[in-house]
């Protein structure tokens, strides 16, 4: 079940305000401050549309364990539960001391565990690294809850995508902790509150959890000093304008966005922007923010995609294991048909990424570049005619590299979005170019199959699915 504790929090006043940048610079959308194109554009000879389709909630491991030539080990190592000892194993440990080996098991996205997956949960599962903490979270039916997979019958359409195309098997949130943050960084590259060394942290007190939230609801952070200490509902209102996004970057630039969600207000962790200041209370509103979802499927056949796109699901299409639902593979491929069947098939590139681990097992330690994550590991799909065959790439890649890829694709300096020294992150990421091969002719379309139809989305009612909390 996801819940949350709402506790009863006066309003504090924002320190900035509208269209402030985390260093106090204003951040407008006036021609004056467009952002001026890099020299030498490669990538953007090929690719003029960039789509990031976002998932909920899931691990490598949950979704790719097993897949040839990725790190994806069938076995994961264990740390004793509070509870007792593991099961005895015969076999040599290649786990850190003190650790046993632990197969992974099979399940499904109706019978799948929904794990605690915020900034503590993230800390006890990493352990320092050592990947051994998902003990915790206790058994069911003799076999501990996190080490799971969800069986390739169901993944199907996404190994499909895999074996067509690239899978990145070292692709890391900005950040520890769950879905509000994520979402944040993955339009922002940041979620820093207050320099120095001050991010958002899980989530706010009361829904919807962003611009129109109640008045006093109050957001966390997480402090660099002292290192890692988290402070409960002591942030302002959850409406921010400290830190700059790649709306501000793209606007500036005459870039066209749209950002796709359930609906227009309400949407939740899902819909970042509607906690965005600048966005919330802009001409981009209701121009740029697109609900419902379904109509990226419509844009790419009518010729109305932008330049950029991000898209989000609805829960039960979300792979997030609180619906217990399958439909997120046919989502995710009736999104990628509906490009690869249009006209933007040849300038696209489409990147499928989760938000977060979802408290599932993984086995890969992410590296630690600063006091906010890097965050445990996630699958990620690169989808192009330009992208590898069949490839896995091995690249450290953090949610910065698709925002630097963004840039690189339309002749944005790195780090537009602004400095590593402020927080942001894309000018510090590696972009998704080990993916791709320019040289190579396009290479034509073929459907990804899966078990519900495009028909099956496009006459969907809306939803009024309650909001993800976690």
């Amino acid at each position: 079940m996801i819940s949350k504790a709402v506790p009863v929090l006066t309003i504090a006043a924002l320190v900035c305000s509208a269209g402030c940048g985390q260093n106090g610079t204003t951040l407008s959308a006036t021609p004056g401050n467009a952002v001026r194109p890099a020299a030498g554009r490669t990538t953007g000879s090929k690719i003029s549309h960039v789509i990031v389709i976002i998932q909920e909630n899931r691990s490598f491991e949950s979704l790719f364990a097993g897949y040839p030539n990725a790190n994806a080990p069938m076995t994961g190592c264990a740390s004793p539960p509070p509870s007792g000892s593991l099961r005895p194993t015969t076999s040599s440990s290649p786990c850190p001391v003190g650790d046993m080996p632990e197969p992974l098991h099979k399940t499904t996205f109706q019978t799948n565990s929904d794990l605690k997956h915020n900034w503590k949960a993230s800390m006890i599962d990493w352990n320092n690294g050592r990947m051994d903490g998902f003990t915790q979270w206790g058994m069911t039916g003799g076999e501990y809850k996190a080490y799971e997979y969800v069986e390739r019958r169901q993944t199907l359409p996404y190994w499909s995508m895999a074996q067509q195309y690239v899978l990145a098997d070292a692709m890391f949130p900005t950040e520890f902790g769950g879905s509000f943050t994520a979402h944040l960084t993955l339009v922002a590259g940041t979620d820093d509150v207050k320099l120095p060394g001050r991010a958002e942290v899980d989530f706010p007190d009361a829904a919807p959890d962003d611009c129109d939230s109640p008045p006093g609801t109050k957001s966390s952070y997480v402090a660099a000093k002292p290192y890692r200490r988290l402070h409960p509902f002591e942030a302002g209102f959850p409406c921010f304008d400290q830190f700059n996004t790649m709306a501000q970057v793209l606007d500036n630039a005459g870039i066209s966005w749209k950002f796709y969600a359930t609906r227009l207000l309400d949407a939740g962790f899902w819909e970042p922007f509607e906690a965005i200041k600048y966005v919330r209370y802009g001409s981009d509103w209701n121009t740029n923010i697109i609900a419902p979802q379904t109509k990226v499927l419509t844009d790419a056949q009518y010729g109305q995609l932008a330049s950029v796109s991000w898209v989000t699901p609805t829960g039960p299409q979300s792979d997030h294991p609180h619906y217990h639902s399958d439909e997120g593979p046919s989502w995710v491929s009736s999104v990628v048909n509906a490009i690869g069947k249009s006209s933007y098939w040849q300038s696209s590139a489409i990147i499928v990424v989760w938000d977060d681990w979802g408290g599932f097992f993984d086995n890969a330690a992410p590296p630690q570049l600063d006091y906010r994550g890097l965050g445990l590991r996630v699958p990620c799909l690169i989808i192009s005619p330009y992208a590898k065959q069949g490839y896995v790439s091995h690249v450290q890649y953090e949610f910065g590299s698709i925002l630097r890829f963004v840039e690189e694709v339309y002749g944005l300096p790195a780090g537009s979005v602004g400095t590593t020294a402020e927080g942001y992150t894309d000018g510090r990421a590696t972009s998704l170019d080990d993916a791709f091969d320019f040289s190579q002719k396009p290479r034509k379309f073929s459907a990804i199959k899966s078990k519900y139809p495009l028909s099956h989305f496009l006459n969907e009612p809306p939803s009024n699915d309650p909001v993800d909390t976690e």
